[in-house]
């Protein structure tokens, strides 16, 4: 890097807003794929300039970060075959019919994506957890690849109505901590909010399950609205990108669950494309 452009990187601390094509991106670029080069490492994946510009943008071009983001997201998708091997969406259809999981059509105010999950619609009988943090998974890898998603990441509102002991006891110890790892230092994401809301009093043992493994930044990015929660919720997403049943004059629930079922059903080459990690 020349000194000019190192320059330039201390005087920009955020260059998230810069083009791709930017020489100081370029650069980050190449600097970050030398160093993976020079590593042992194994990148199933490659190393093409989107993919390694996600983690630069994910750690706001901090060099080390971003080469440690990257380590750790190979690490843990060889790590846990069980959710990562086989990401094709077909096997989870019916849980997508059955409105588990919507992407809102518009952003929130800083511009972050807003993912919602329903828990009611979650029948352990059916499907494991693994499979539900599939769909997490799957849902991650393909708004990742957009640019406004990489610089202003993500909130998820988690709607823990319908939440039971069967439930709770899918959430093992060794589970907890692999959703925990992916949420803090394995994707290359930026986690803003998580919103729980309607969350029973026999939740909170499973969230102490997984809270212990989160950084303290995210911790204090974790809400809990509980039963009453329209007016807590509204002063983080306001009511026109929020559907109504959640007290939002945005498109219904059903409508955003069936959109987002369509379109990753459409992205099933993608992402068995992306599902080999060997």
């Amino acid at each position: 890097m020349s000194e000019e452009q190192a320059d330039y990187l201390r005087e920009n601390p955020d260059l998230n807003q810069l083009p791709d094509q930017s020489p100081v991106v370029k650069e980050a670029i190449r600097i970050l794929r030398q160093r993976a080069e020079a590593d042992s490492g194994h990148w199933p994946l490659g190393l093409s300039d989107d993919l390694l510009l996600r983690f630069l943008r994910a750690r706001d071009f901090c060099m080390d970060l971003a080469f440690k983001l990257l380590k750790n997201y190979h690490k843990w998708r060889k790590e846990c075959p069980e959710i990562s091997a086989d990401l094709r969406p077909s096997p989870l259809l019916n849980l997508y019919r059955a409105g588990y999981h919507g992407v809102l059509r518009s952003r929130d105010a800083s511009g972050s994506k807003v993912l919602i999950y329903r828990i009611e619609q979650w029948d352990p009988k059916d499907f494991s957890a693994y499979e539900v943090f599939r769909v997490s998974l799957i849902t991650s890898e393909l708004i990742v690849k957009d640019v406004e998603t990489q610089r202003n990441g993500i909130k998820a509102i988690f709607d823990l109505q319908g939440w039971r002991f069967m439930h709770a006891f899918q959430i093992t110890p060794a589970i907890a901590k692999k959703i925990a790892d992916v949420m803090t230092d394995s994707f290359p994401l930026k986690v803003r909010g998580i919103h729980l809301i309607n969350e029973p009093l026999f939740f909170y043992p499973v969230f102490a399950l997984i809270r212990p493994f989160l950084p303290e930044k995210i911790k204090q990015r974790v809400h809990l609205h509980g039963s009453n929660y329209v007016p807590s919720l509204h002063n983080h997403f306001s009511e026109n990108i929020l559907p109504p049943e959640y007290g939002g004059t945005g498109p219904a629930l059903s409508e955003l669950c069936d959109e987002w079922k369509n379109y990753i059903m459409n992205c099933e080459d993608y992402l068995l494309s992306i599902s080999d990690t060997t």
